[in-house]
């Protein structure tokens, strides 16, 4: 029996309580076997696996099992002693009193075989878990790409990759592959699905050696957790070395290598290889997933619409059915499990809101004024007086007009909220009271929206707007980069880190983003005749034909590069800006 929830917390789909989720939340082994087909021996390492096909998981799921338990053996995520921290699963050994109550009712009942379990060591005892200091830092993998790790070799290193990745999540902390002898600002993080291929293609003509491993050791923090995948020739370079897993092929057949033997600190382990025909496949990358959309289908949100990103958080937004309800989409990373859906209703029409930490703060309209509804912990006092409408120049045309748009941002400063109204960002204090912030430009098309409605000096995106681009300049801000321009064409880039560049825009597009992803900086365009939708940079430019043609223009993140399109309506696709990848498609219909 479950109590009922608010209505303005009942999810479409999964849980969103905030920005900062836990890293590692507890998978149902239920629906992960039935999505992938893995047996039961592999269900903990569904959601890694999930980035390989299920013919490549299963074929390597032998190695998985048998490096998870060399590494669990030697470095247990799970204090032994220590101070009791509840129980954590099920174990054949332990004390009388840890045993199941379903194990004294089979003494009752059945005590032959209650004692030829107990003489076996097959009475089950539930496993207590202990609290020790637990280190935060990475879990940093340095990868020998040398010939000598070749084939056999490289798929030790895929599984190992498996459970370490597995082994990072369950510690909240991230997953870095360094391939020996990269400099350590080209070690590769991310999803396990854009990691691997990157890993294949970083193989090596020459052996490492120990100075080579001394230099990577060079770059790593003081709470890093390093592994070393190499042969072992170079791990008996490293015998002072703790976390080295060494392989070698140790049996042959006739189609090649058929066992291979590891080796970490004094444990050894003899393992089959995967058949020939999909270790091959393996190692050229064709058994890796490609990390397709995630596809969420939301039947009780028939006319989901109008996306909008308002905030530096990972939230979107979208209106539902009715001016009154809003639904909040949480973007994962690349490669990570979907993010929460939620739906909200709220007391009045909604003009804006923004997830700022753990609270979704939303003005909306009561009659003729408009009201500060909060969804999470209160701000400040907890008492915000309405403001009037007409204060802020919200009569009944422009509500209308706002209420066929995506909503508004919301910014949060002390205790005074600020939106964007008719041209200018407004301050609205707890008491009621209102003054103008600053005047921002606005989109010819719509004059009584702001152009760029996040463009602020101190909107926390790390842009500041430059001295030389005077009023008239159109500007905007994005990835911790500031662009501006005069004509509408040449735009000037300028990054937090001091470095400029020029982009060239065609005439009849109008910029409606800055997106900054490593080292490549893009302007996000919309071309008017067609609505083609690009990510134009200084070398070139790219279609982003999924965003491209729908009735309202598309969305970009203020700082990070997501773009959003709703290419007709109720469908709604989520994506990379730079590169036009869709991460997650959302409708009703889908």
């Amino acid at each position: 029996m479950s109590l009922p929830t608010p209505r303005h917390e009942q999810a479409a789909g999964g849980r969103s309580d905030g920005d900062d989720p836990a890293p590692h939340r507890k998978t149902d082994v239920t629906t992960t076997m039935h999505a992938t087909g893995l047996p039961a021996g592999l269900a903990p390492f569904a959601d890694t696996l999930s980035a390989l096909t299920p013919a490549l998981a299963l074929a390597i799921g032998p190695m998985v099992r048998r490096i998870d338990a060399l590494v669990g053996d030697r470095e247990p995520l799970v204090a032994h002693e220590g101070t009791l921290d509840g129980y954590g699963g099920l174990a054949r050994r332990g004390r009388w009193d840890q045993l199941l109550p379903s194990e004294w009712l089979l003494a009752e009942e059945l005590p032959d075989e209650f004692l030829r379990r107990l003489v076996d060591g097959e009475l089950l005892h539930v496993a207590p878990e202990y609290r020790e200091p637990s280190l935060r830092g990475r879990v940093v993998v340095l990868v020998d790409a040398g010939p000598a790790q070749a084939g056999a070799g490289r798929l030790v290193q895929l599984a190992a990759l498996v459970v370490l990745h597995r082994r990072a999540a369950a510690r909240g902390s991230q997953l870095v592959v360094g391939v020996l002898g990269d400099d350590p600002e080209k070690w590769l993080t991310g999803g396990l699905a854009e990691l691997l291929p990157r890993w294949l293609n970083g193989r090596r003509d020459t052996e490492p050696d120990a100075r080579t491993v001394a230099r990577a050791a060079e770059a790593l923090d003081a709470d890093d957790e390093s592994w070393l995948l190499t042969a072992p020739a170079l791990a008996a370079e490293l015998p002072a070395r703790r976390r080295t897993l060494a392989s070698e092929v140790c049996a042959w057949g006739a189609d090649g290598a058929t066992h291979v033997r590891l080796t970490l600190g004094g444990a050894t382990a003899e393992l089959p290889l995967p058949a020939s025909e999909i270790a091959v496949r393996a190692l050229r990358g064709a058994e890796f997933r490609r990390g397709g959309p995630v596809v969420v289908s939301l039947p009780g949100v028939p006319d989901l619409r109008l996306p909008t990103f308002t905030s530096p958080s990972r939230t979107l937004l979208a209106r539902g059915r009715g001016a009154r309800s809003l639904v909040a989409v949480r973007v994962p990373d690349p490669g990570a499990p979907m993010g929460g859906v939620r739906r909200h209703f709220l007391p009045g029409p909604v003009v804006a809101a923004a997830r700022i930490g753990r609270r979704l703060i939303t003005l909306v309209v009561d009659g003729h004024e408009l009201a500060t509804h909060v969804i999470g912990r209160p701000l400040g006092s907890g008492r915000r007086e309405p403001v009037s409408r007409q204060k802020v120049a919200l009569d009944d045309a422009l509500l209308a007009e706002l209420l066929e748009e995506p909503v508004l941002p919301v910014q949060l400063d002390g205790e005074a909220l600020l939106c964007p109204l008719a041209g200018r960002w407004w301050r609205i204090l707890p008491d009621g009271s209102v003054r103008y912030d600053r005047a921002v430009s606005s989109d010819a098309t719509h004059p009584a929206r702001p152009r760029f409605s996040w463009a602020r000096e101190s909107d926390g995106s790390g842009g500041a707007r430059p001295g030389n681009a005077d009023g008239e300049a159109d500007y905007v801000f994005g990835g911790e980069a500031t662009a501006w321009s005069r004509d509408g064409e040449l735009w000037r880039v300028l990054g937090s880190d001091g470095r400029g560049t020029k982009i060239v825009v065609p005439p009849d597009a109008q910029v409606i983003g800055l997106v900054r992803q490593a080292e490549s900086t893009a302007l996000i365009t919309l071309a008017m005749a067609g609505r083609l939708v690009r990510s134009v940079r200084p070398d070139g430019s790219r279609t982003l034909s999924r965003f491209s043609g729908g009735a309202m223009p598309p969305v970009v993140h203020p700082t990070l590069p997501l773009i959003a399109a709703e290419p007709k309506r109720g469908r709604i696709v989520v994506g990379d800006a730079v590169s036009g990848q869709v991460h997650m498609t959302l409708g009703s219909n889908t």
